[in-house]
């Protein structure tokens, strides 16, 4: 089938439709995700599919986790919405020492095949409860897999493997990349494994490595640098856990020099982990220290004109590239 250009929330949309057509025991539970009232990724499927399979929830992040815990220990494919991520800590107990234990708890006899989606407003001016990208929380959990989107496609395909895979999935969707358009295929069947990066830009000079909406602004400084003479690769994580460190490694052991560039908290975030492998790895490979460019370490403000202070910037990523490559220079 061709592909079809669509946004990030049509692509995700046609996901979970494609997973309830497949699959009888897909179900989707949350707060406000049924019709009518229902505008996100979710519109328009408790129509086509009723609202025994599209279940309005109370307000309650840990009775939705809870739930479909119990409905995946019970046979199902359970995908809980947490609308919020700042909401997330609610149900941290059941996430963390119920799903991700469960396989080990039981020696492999039982698993918990649930996908939670959740939402983050970084960069929407929705004050510091409302805006938080906490990925690196889930990160530190054995059993746990950690997936962000960057374009409808890869959205499209992850959330697809996200939802038959046998393991507690958190799968992060970026509020700023609802609208953003791609193509998309339309098959039912196509998926993207989980733990499989992606080059999204080919390049020489310095590896930029992030995930989600920062992937943008990675590509952006990337087209910045080319006018510079400087050949930039983009690489796109896609999941945190399964970490693709591979494509990682090859690609810095070609270039020799890395910026690593998130949305989530600078201070250990996701891209300490990453520069700890890459250091570990390429010991002595490396043209220049690795820079990382993260969320400054504040409470988001509220105010837009604040915010954009605290995220990255293809300006900020730019920065950081050259420094790596005058960094380069002195050293040979």
């Amino acid at each position: 089938m061709a592909d079809k250009e669509m946004t990030m929330r049509e692509a995700l949309n046609l996901a979970l439709d494609h997973a309830l057509q497949t699959d009888d025991r897909v179900f989707l539970l949350g707060e406000d995700i049924a019709d009518p009232g229902a505008s996100g990724p979710t519109a328009g499927l408790s129509t086509k599919y009723g609202h025994d399979r599209v279940l309005d929830t109370p307000i309650s992040e840990a009775a939705i986790v809870g739930a479909a815990i119990g409905a995946a220990i019970d046979g199902m494919l359970p995908v809980a919405e947490i609308m919020i991520m700042d909401f997330i800590g609610i149900a941290a107990d059941q996430l963390i020492n119920n799903a991700a234990k469960l396989r080990f708890m039981t020696a492999g006899r039982t698993t918990a095949p649930i996908t939670i989606r959740t939402q983050v407003y970084a960069g929407l001016a929705t004050g510091a409860t409302h805006s938080q990208s906490l990925e690196a929380w889930f990160m530190h959990i054995p059993g746990m897999k950690v997936i962000v989107p960057s374009t409808p496609r890869d959205g499209k395909g992850l959330l697809t493997s996200a939802i038959f895979d046998e393991d507690p999935c958190l799968f992060v969707e970026t509020v700023r990349l609802q609208s953003k358009k791609g193509p998309v295929p339309v098959d039912p069947g196509f998926a993207i494994p989980l733990g499989v990066a992606d080059i999204k830009r080919p390049g020489a000079d310095v590896s930029l490595i992030s995930y989600g909406r920062a992937v943008h602004d990675a590509l952006a400084a990337a087209e910045s640098l080319a006018e510079q003479g400087v050949s930039a690769e983009v690489v796109d994580l896609r999941t945190l856990l399964p970490l693709d460190v591979e494509t990682v490694i090859e690609s810095v052991r070609r270039t020799r020099r890395a910026v690593i560039v998130h949305d989530a908290v600078q201070f250990a975030g996701p891209g300490a982990e990453v520069a700890a492998v890459l250091q570990a790895e390429l010991f002595g490979e490396l043209a220049a220290p690795i820079e990382r460019v993260g969320a400054r370490f504040v409470p988001n403000p509220a105010a837009a004109a604040l915010e954009a202070q605290v995220y990255p910037s293809p300006a900020r990523v730019v920065a950081a590239a050259q420094r790596t490559l005058a960094r380069a220079g002195s050293h040979g």
